[in-house]
Formats: C-alpha cells, structure tokens, sequence
C-alpha cells in the first residue's frame, strides 16, 4: 500500500466570523500529484501556508510523514520543498547566487547542487545572468530550483503556471513529471488552468469558500467527465418523449429549455439523428461533446465566474 505522507484533520483557519478553512481534511499519498482547484479566495494558498509552517490553524491537526508531535513536524518540513504567492528571488543577484544562497541557509553540504539543479530546470546558460533580467518563465524555472534544494519529497506549488506563454508551460509540465516520475517527488499544485492540471495531476481536490467538495483520482474524473450528445430543438419536450420511449435507461440532463446533453450514447449519434429525424423532429444541433475540468468544477461549485 501506498504510504501516506500528509494528512490533515479537521483543519480550520477562521478570521472573526469568516472560514478562510473549514474542517478541511485531506490526505497525500507518495508519487502522486494533486491538482488543488478552487476560486480565488477559495482557501488554496492559505491551506499551503498551514502545511508549510507559514501559518497556524485556528482548529485541527495533521501529521507529515508519518509524525504528529509538532517538533518531529517541525523536521519533516526539511523534506518540503515550496513556492507560495510570488517568487522569494534577490533580483540584483544571478540565478546560481541565489540558488547558493539557499543552499548555505537550508545547510546543505552538496556544493555541487547548484549547477545540477540549473540543469535540471534548463537554465544552465544563463546561471550568470542577473534575475531583474529574466522572463517570468525563467523566475518559475529558478523558483522550483529554489523548492529542491533540500531534494524534498513532497513539493507544494502555488500557481506555478500563471503568467507563462504555452511554451514555458510545456516545458514546466515536462519539468514536474520528471520529478515526479524521476525522483519520486509528490506534488500538491494549484494552478487556474485546469486544462493544464488535466494533463499533469493524478488526483484532484476541489475547494471551494474554505471546504473541500470533492477528491477524486484522474480516472474519476474522466468517468465524471465522460462524452455526451448536445441536442437543440425547439421540441424539446417531444425529444425526451421519443428518446425515453427508444432508449433503455436512458441518461439525460436538461440543461435549457432547448437543449439537453444526452450521456452514454455517444458512439451513436447518427442513429441518433435518424431516430429524431424520422418522428419529424427539427433539431437545431446535434453534436458529440465531452465535459472538461473547468465545466466539471463549475457544475460541483454552483457555476463560480473564476477557475
């Protein structure tokens, strides 16, 4: 069995009345990586903050790596490795500078890390070149250097994606697997591009006004976000009658009154089409669709504005 490496009991950070975190309990197992999803304000960056020691709870415990005694989780920090909000980087110094500073302040003895981890996140090239002048790629790429200088092993990443053209994310997705893959490396990251997630996470939490709404594996949620037929007409009523009377355990949603999203037929639309067209029914649209994340984290957080 998978060894579990955190898990949070009841955990709940209150402001006066308001729950910035509400009894959430969550658990994170070895080799995984999570994809934390949740509106701005939904709790994301302050549950980070908790499990990284830049936070207290108000209520609620959790243990990391097996220990609970707070000094023994004290520790077990050593084997994380975070970025949280913006980039903790000295602009005026260069990439490998700053990179040697942090391997002097965490006590790390490897001399050589530095230069590995340049390499390892592709900026080798510019390890002399001041961090005023980089790209907000690069700032990234140099900040998950920082993470790993204690070659931890859960990684924990706050919107490490936002502001990167798709290129920097390709290579930044490339980059997490690898470690994930590679070393070992569990990861907890949220990010508002949940197509991205898509690509890179194994398991999903999803957050939202302070409580987590749901966990689920990868393989959930593609169950969950499985294709569909969109239909618009006009008849809509006639349309569920006819489907209804033609189809066994049919599994339908209606999502207007002119539309309708028609599950577990997919691979039939054009029998489909016939059977509509031959009880004389005008169909405005009929097309093979498949539920995202983004539109699955909508409809489980009431249809929020903000990913």
């Amino acid at each position: 069995m998978e060894n579990v490496i955190l898990q949070t009991n009841g955990i709940t950070v209150k402001y006066g009345s308001f729950f910035a975190l509400d009894n959430v309990s969550i658990q994170l197992r070895e080799k995984h990586i999570y994809g934390f999803i949740g509106e701005n304000g939904a709790g994301k960056t302050t549950l980070m903050k908790v499990l990284t020691g830049l936070l207290y709870p108000t209520s609620g415990d959790f243990s990391l790596f097996g220990k609970t005694d707070p000094a023994d989780i004290l520790k077990m920090r050593r084997r994380i490795g975070s970025t949280i909000e913006a980039p903790a980087l000295y602009p005026e110094y260069s990439a490998w500078r700053n990179l040697e500073l942090q391997r002097i302040l965490i006590g790390n003895p490897d001399k050589g890390i530095c230069d590995k981890l340049l390499s390892t996140v592709g900026l080798s090239d510019v390890r002399d070149k001041k961090v005023k002048k980089f790209s907000m790629g690069m700032k990234q790429r140099l900040s998950i250097a920082m993470a790993l200088i204690n070659k931890p092993k859960l990684l924990i990443l706050d919107e490490p994606i936002n502001g990167l053209d798709p290129k920097n994310i390709s290579e930044l997705r490339k980059l997490l697997k690898r470690l994930n893959e590679e070393n070992d490396v569990t990861l907890f990251i949220s990010s508002h591009i949940l197509s991205e997630l898509y690509l890179l996470a194994t398991d999903y939490y999803i957050i939202h006004k302070g409580r987590i709404l749901e966990s689920l594996t990868h393989e959930d949620l593609d169950e969950k976000c499985r294709q569909y037929i969109r239909i618009k007409t006009s008849e809509l009523p006639k349309c569920i009658t006819v489907i209804e009377n033609a189809i066994n355990d049919v599994e339908y949603k209606v999502v207007d009154e002119e539309t309708m999203h028609l599950f577990s037929y997919a691979e039939r639309s054009e029998s489909l089409a016939k059977l509509l067209m031959n009880n004389q029914i005008v169909v405005k649209e009929l097309s093979v669709a498949e539920q995202s994340l983004e539109e699955y984290f909508l409809a489980v957080t009431g249809g929020g504005k903000h990913a």
